[in-house]
């Protein structure tokens, strides 16, 4: 085994990502893993920063994120 990160395996990998989640899914997957990343970097830098005006912050992106999920619902229908 040469390691897990060469161009044949990870190519093997997205085609098996492409058959499980489809190819409509995968930009969603994308943003989500994006802003969890984002969100980790903002954490890790931001140490000090007191509970409550994280928490604050948590629910302003919850209900940004579900305002969005709603209109997606009203699209579809």
């Amino acid at each position: 085994m040469e390691g897990l990160f060469q161009p044949l395996h990870l190519i093997l990998i997205l085609i098996i990502v492409l058959i499980i989640f489809g190819p409509g899914r995968l930009p969603e997957i994308g943003a989500g893993l994006g802003k969890s990343i984002r969100s980790f970097k903002k954490a890790m830098n931001e140490k000090d920063e007191p509970q409550e005006e994280a928490k604050s912050e948590t629910k302003a992106v919850e209900q940004k994120d579900e305002k969005k999920d709603e209109q997606k619902d009203e699209k579809k229908d």
